[in-house]
């Protein structure tokens, strides 16, 4: 229970089909945070929510693990020119990990949370998919578990666009049914952003810009770990008056290379090998997918290789560090996996 709407509506429909359910919020980020679900506020909101359900609560301390899991690598993954996404990793390593782990040890026959996005059961096995409200599907960020995960698991609402979620709140009456949404990194607050959470924490230099066709110095940036692959603003214009697109951050040069908009489209992307999961059964190399990039970007057809994926259509940069999730090309609400960028 994250303190949010959608976790809080979970644990209501549970309860109403007759289970016996028990709230858990992770406290995860020990420093400032004034967004997502990781406030002091958002943990009296889970609280608040479980008293109003008549069930237990307790809170699970994982803000060591975090740290060493998550935000660590978050800075040392831009310290050498990727950008990262937090939300993911957190996912992968204490929710649906750790927290899994703890819940079978408790004894605990299931998990449950307020994510958009469904869990199947099929003659097949289990398979996740794509959420009822498209608009707020969130199996991008759950791309990334495997078999053993998803039947322990329940998304109770995959099912109800989010309207439907709100509704529902406010008819049971709880504490959280207007409450605004965070889709932003915890634990970086509003006032500093990037700029002042890395700064804080490793030294941020000054870059060159180098035009990719010519080789040619074409400005400057202040601060080159700030840069993410893809990014437009903040690198000017070439000759022609189009905005430059970085297409790589090559932190050992302290250079950032730009290219115009049509010159910086990629066919493929490499995926690290040890980042790779299956939903499933692993896909075989000349598999045809569709595969997202971004978290809510549209699905692009693609062919799975066996460590990089061809893509059937021109896509702008992806930055390193980011997810590639694959889904079904017949049933593209199918997750069949997903692996990190690594170029």
């Amino acid at each position: 229970m994250s303190g949010g709407v959608d976790s809080s509506v979970a644990a209501l429909v549970l309860q109403e089909q007759g289970h016996e359910v028990t709230g858990v919020t992770l406290r995860l980020w020990g420093g400032a945070s004034d967004k997502g679900c990781c406030s002091v506020a958002d943990v009296e909101d889970a609280r608040r929510v479980a008293g109003q359900l008549g069930i237990d609560h307790h809170v699970f301390n994982m803000a060591d693990e975090f740290n060493r899991l998550v935000v660590d690598p978050y800075v040392a993954a831009h310290q050498a020119g990727s950008t990262p996404n937090p939300c993911i990793e957190c996912n992968r390593h204490l929710k649906f990990d750790l927290l899994l782990e703890s819940a079978r040890r408790l004894g605990f026959e299931r998990v449950a949370s307020g994510h958009h996005a469904k869990v199947k059961v099929t003659d097949h096995g289990v398979e996740l998919r794509r959420g009822h409200d498209l608009a707020k599907d969130q199996s991008y960020v759950l791309s990334m578990l495997g078999p053993d995960q998803l039947a322990m698991l329940l998304l109770p609402v995959g099912e109800m666009t989010k309207s439907e979620v709100r509704e529902l709140a406010r008819s049971r009456g709880l504490v959280t049914s207007a409450k605004a949404e965070s889709q932003d990194t915890c634990f970086i607050e509003s006032s500093g952003g990037r700029r002042r959470f890395l700064g804080d924490r490793i030294s941020l230099h000054r870059g060159t810009l180098i035009d990719l066709g010519t080789n040619e110095e074409v400005g400057h940036v202040e601060e080159l770990e700030l840069v993410t692959v893809g990014q437009r603003r903040g690198l000017g214009v070439d000759d022609s008056g189009q905005r430059r697109v970085a297409v790589e951050i090559d932190v050992a040069r302290r250079a950032v290379l730009v290219a115009d908009p049509a010159s910086s489209l990629i066919d493929a992307v490499a995926l690290d090998p040890s980042s790779i999961t299956w939903t499933a059964a692993p896909l075989s190399a000349g598999t045809p997918v569709v595969v997202q990039l971004r978290s809510h970007a549209a699905a692009i057809p693609a062919i799975w290789r066996g460590d990089h994926l061809a893509l059937g259509a021109p896509s702008s940069p992806v930055a390193p560090g980011q997810t590639a999730a694959m889904y079904r090309a017949d049933d593209p609400e199918v997750v069949l996996g997903s692996g990190v960028v690594i170029r």
